[in-house]
């Protein structure tokens, strides 16, 4: 099943957390990373912190929802990530933002993204990899929710290292 993953990082060696959470979600069993975006640098949403460099990494997995979910928190963790405040600095972040035409909704786990229509740092590098992909629940696509989203400081500054 195709799945899409938001990655972003402010904290530390952003590039290399990027490369990082490739690397750990290609090595992960059930799980192929087919590509990912350019990557953003943006300024961040929440408390003042430092500015994030976020991308999409399109995956093919065989992993149950809850699995994958599972998997995305073990590689933030392995990165450093301390969940203390709500959108606050962190050294990796990775949130499923679609999981082929599956609409989930189980404790801890809401996909589509329930931010995924607001989110222009998301919407951005994911209309990179699949721009008329209808997003379930919405029937929208990528590039028409893109169109719609709110304007915030973003820009590409480089290709994912992969």
């Amino acid at each position: 099943m195709r799945a899409y993953v938001a990655v972003g990082s402010n904290l530390g060696d952003r590039w290399a957390r990027l490369a990082e959470a490739a690397r750990a979600l290609r090595a992960a069993p059930g799980v192929a990373v087919v590509r990912g975006s350019r990557v953003w640098d943006t300024a961040p949403v929440g408390p003042p912190q430092p500015r994030y460099l976020n991308a999409v990494l399109e995956l093919e997995t065989t992993r149950t929802p809850a699995s994958l979910l599972a998997l995305l928190l073990a590689v933030e963790r392995g990165a450093g990530r301390i969940r203390n405040l709500r959108w606050g600095p962190r050294t990796l972040d990775l949130d499923l933002l679609l999981l082929g035409d599956r609409v989930v909704r189980a404790p801890g786990l809401t996909v589509p993204h329930p931010e995924l229509a607001r989110r222009r740092f998301v919407l951005a590098p994911l209309a990179e990899l699949a721009p008329e992909l209808r997003v379930p629940g919405s029937g929208a696509t990528v590039a028409a929710l893109l169109e719609e989203a709110p304007v915030l400081d973003i820009a590409p500054v480089g290709g994912y290292p992969l």
